[in-house]
């Protein structure tokens, strides 16, 4: 039995070049890299390194601080570099792809028959422990400390995310040894959300508390649904996967093969054929945006991930671990000549002060980077509550991340949110700040003073 989450605060950005529902195969990347950053607040350890041959899914690097915590190549071939910055930091690793994959065999598994304790054993050595996260903190899960439940959120809202109901379509083996495995791990109930009149491949699975997600963005997020279903308090832990990385994990499950393929969405509006690809986790970039081919070429912004909490890369750069969609939207290096003082007809805003895209609800956009005025000091306006959906006053847990106010962090709810939280108040900000680097950086200093 279902149970609903109906969402009322947020808001939609709905933007022009929503990928198609035709799915091709990218065109095979030379090569593909894996970058530590991905996996905050991990520290790399090298264990393959440069001129090493390797099988998919055997080991990169692991965890300094849990060596038990493996990092996998998504291809075999060769390390041909460790790219490196300042204080030798690694940045990258880099495999040159075989033509032919060679997959590294972790045999298959009956997870029935498994116990917990197997399972994620099994999980850490495959390389797979790195797509379990969690909460509080939002970094990769501690495999140490149990949690109270688990979380997949199979309703997408933000601004051209990939649509899970057609990606996950006809994967219900996979999702569901998944979904049996993570079951083992907690003692808790595994929470899956869909929307509301989806038809989902999730909803009709084993082992699962189903919920209906409706309403506009975050309703998506899984940290709203985890408010509404199961709250965080001190000294919890809550696990979050996405559905995508469940096939990964279940597949492993099912054949022994750590296949790091993804299906992703190219979408926006600069894009001239926006669809979905078969690629691989830390494909070129290039390989999959220039095969649809792109408007203006030279004023381009390519983005991993969504608009909203995506990474800005070049046209070399390659697909970042957790994303499941590349956004490519005009460059915004335009000004418009009083553009503060005119109706505003063609942009986005919470505001009913000259702009009217509040009498277009279901009119789509093509909106550029332009923030559209410049970094300066909080403004208390009240918007930012008008599109935040926790039960949690988002100026005052900025303020308190901004000075480092620990105790006020703790009582104004930090342990229940992440940095995409944010994102749709960045995005309404007047004040142009940075919203989600902001949250970052204080669960970064909670993670080390609190732990």
């Amino acid at each position: 039995m279902s149970k609903d989450i109906r969402i009322r605060k947020g808001l939609d950005i709905k933007l022009v070049g929503d990928a198609e529902r035709i799915t091709a195969n990218a065109t095979r990347s030379n090569v593909y890299a894996i970058k530590p950053d991905d996996f905050h607040g991990i520290v790399p350890k090298v264990i393959a390194k440069q001129g090493t041959e390797v099988k998919a899914g055997e080991p990169l690097f692991h965890s300094k601080s849990n060596e038990k915590m493996l990092f996998p190549s998504p291809v075999s071939g060769e390390v041909v570099e460790i790219v490196r910055g300042a204080k030798r930091k690694i940045l990258a690793f880099k495999i040159l792809g075989d033509k032919e994959q060679k997959f590294a065999d972790f045999g298959v598994k009956d997870v029935n028959a498994m116990s917990g304790d197997e399972v994620k054993i099994h999980l850490l050595q495959s390389g797979c422990w790195p797509f379990i996260k969690q909460r509080p903190y939002d970094v990769i899960a501690n495999p140490d400390v149990a949690p109270k439940a688990i979380f997949v959120s199979g309703y997408t809202t933000a601004p051209l995310a990939a649509d899970y109901d057609y990606v996950l379509e006809g994967r219900q083996n996979e999702l569901q040894a998944a979904v049996n495995a993570l079951s083992k791990l907690t003692e808790g109930k595994v929470h899956v959300s869909v929307g509301k009149n989806a038809n989902s491949p999730l909803a009709g699975l084993d082992n699962i508390t189903l919920h209906n997600v409706s309403g506009p963005h975050p309703a998506g997020n899984v940290s709203v649904q985890i408010a509404k279903v199961d709250p965080i308090n001190k000294g919890e832990v809550v696990w979050v996967v996405t559905p995508q990385d469940l096939l990964i994990i279940g597949e492993l499950l099912l054949t022994g093969k750590f296949n790091a393929e993804r299906t992703i969405a190219l979408a926006g509006s600069s894009v001239k054929n926006p669809k979905y690809y078969r690629t691989k986790i830390g494909a070129e970039v290039a390989s999959v945006v220039y095969d649809s081919g792109v408007f203006d070429e030279g004023n381009i912004r390519v983005i991993s991930g969504d608009v909203l909490t995506g990474e800005n890369v070049k046209p070399d750069g390659h697909l970042g671990y957790y994303h499941n969609t590349i956004s490519v939207i005009p460059e915004g290096d335009d000004y418009e000549l009083f553009g503060w003082n005119k109706p505003i007809f063609n942009k986005i805003s919470p505001s009913r002060a000259l702009t009217f895209s509040w009498l277009f609800p279901n009119k789509k956009y093509n909106l550029n980077t332009n923030t559209n005025g410049e970094h300066r000091a909080f403004v208390v306006t009240g918007t930012y509550e008008n599109v935040f959906p926790l039960d949690i006053y988002p100026l005052q847990l900025l303020k308190a991340c901004a000075v480092y106010d620990l105790d006020a962090m703790e009582q104004l709810g930090m342990y229940e949110v992440a940095p995409e939280d944010f994102a749709l108040t960045e995005f309404i900000c007047v004040s142009k700040q940075p919203h989600q680097q902001i949250i970052r950086e204080g669960l970064d200093l909670m993670l080390k003073e609190i732990g």
